[in-house]
């Protein structure tokens, strides 16, 4: 395929992930690149994504190597997200997700878990992040931890699959080094969810990262689940939050759940995201917004009433002092960080493919704890290494 490299749009790992078109046909497409030289772990990625077709994951375009300022690339195209990820969804709605809405990309994330442990590929890494939104709904991304169950078929052996994943969402038994099977994906649905539904972290009053595992391994607890959240959603949760995994539920099992029973249509859940109030300054106010645009002119009118409830905010700003809403020097993007040794730092740099923790550079905010940048501990950087049994937190060395 002859393509165009655009913008970057992200950063995994180790690759950089762009906007591509091609130069024959206009389609837009994202295409993650690392150097060749790099580029075994993406190569995997392009193998267990070549296997799948699904409507809710994420397509295969295909792959190429090129030469980019004299360095050699390998290239995995796949299909362009427009709508971002779940955090993306989460600020566009006001901080957290609507039950109904969650319900619809629940069944979708469903669907295609269900497909791929009906493929034998277990994702190992199902988090908000990994979840992406295009016209129509969620679909599965991210192959970069996936592993096929059948690991002397695919992949040569078991010594070939390491335990890969984010801690945050890790299930007890991958935390413990024990099992990487189907019922982690399940967990990780779990956790996703709690996610949409609060617009945080599904575990909370964690200051450290090895006392996060300490915690999913051995304390016998699961995240707290939501108490607004319906009664039949409570028990969803419930299922997938099963710490023995060989009583948690299925994805063929949960599509059949109460929860799930009564999803409307894409359509219907796209009204009820507009019409839902998430703040103060809801429908309401901006119903009474009336705007008019001029194509062919750089200027917008805005036509308000003058009892509207905007124009009394307004007021209120006019007699106010000015906010400064400007972070000078400072540009924030969402970004999964792939730290390198430094001289003073204790990196943690596992499987050749992601850095799970850096002493002063730990820059996720959303996954962030602390004021103060040296208490920082970022808890959602994937992390993928072996964990031996029962020394989980002796054997790594956390910031």
């Amino acid at each position: 395929m002859d393509w165009t490299r655009g913008h970057i749009i992200g950063h995994g790992s180790s690759a950089a992930v762009s906007v591509a078109k091609s130069r024959w046909s206009s389609e837009i497409f994202a295409v993650k690149s690392v150097e060749l030289s790099q580029s075994q772990f993406l190569q995997k990625e392009q193998k267990v994504l070549s296997a799948l077709s699904s409507p809710y994951i994420v397509s295969y375009k295909g792959y190429d190597v090129t030469k980019e300022n004299n360095t050699v690339m390998f290239n995995l195209m796949m299909e362009y997200m427009s709508e971002g990820t779940i955090a993306d969804e989460i600020r566009k709605n006001g901080g957290r997700i609507n039950e109904p809405v969650i319900g619809y990309y629940t069944k979708q994330i469903l669907l295609g878990l269900e497909y791929l442990h009906s493929r034998g590929v277990v994702h190992c890494d199902i988090k908000g992040q990994n979840i992406l939104f295009g016209k129509t709904g969620a679909k599965i991304a991210d192959f970069g931890c996936a592993r096929w169950v059948d690991t002397a078929e695919r992949d040569g052996g078991a010594s070939a699959q390491p335990i890969g994943g984010t801690p945050m969402y890790m299930a007890p038994e991958v935390a413990r080094g024990e099992e990487q099977g189907f019922a982690a994906d399940i967990w990780g649905l779990g956790c996703t969810i709690i996610e949409m539904a609060t617009g945080g972290s599904p575990w909370t009053n964690v200051t450290n990262s090895a006392s996060l595992l300490y915690k999913i391994a051995f304390s016998g607890q699961s995240p707290e689940i939501p108490k607004f959240l319906s009664l039949q959603a409570k028990d969803f949760l419930s299922k997938c939050f099963r710490r023995d995994q060989k009583e948690r539920w299925t994805a063929k099992q949960l599509l059949k759940h109460p929860f799930l029973e009564e999803i409307s249509n894409f359509k219907e859940i796209q009204d009820s995201i507009t019409s839902s109030p998430t703040s103060i300054l809801d429908q309401d106010i901006w119903n009474s917004v009336e705007e008019t645009e001029t194509m062919d002119s750089t200027t917008i009118q805005l036509e308000t009433s003058i009892d509207s409830p905007l124009q009394r905010v307004r007021k209120l700003g006019l007699n106010s002092r000015k906010p400064n809403w400007r972070w000078d020097d400072e540009i924030w993007t969402t970004v999964r960080l792939n730290s390198k040794q430094n001289e003073g730092d204790d990196d943690l740099e596992v499987c050749g493919t992601v850095t799970a923790f850096s002493g002063s550079r730990e820059i996720e905010l959303e996954s962030c704890f602390g004021s103060d940048e040296s208490e920082i501990s970022c808890l959602d950087n994937i992390f993928c290494c072996n964990i031996q049994k029962s020394s989980v937190v002796r054997s790594l060395n956390f910031t």
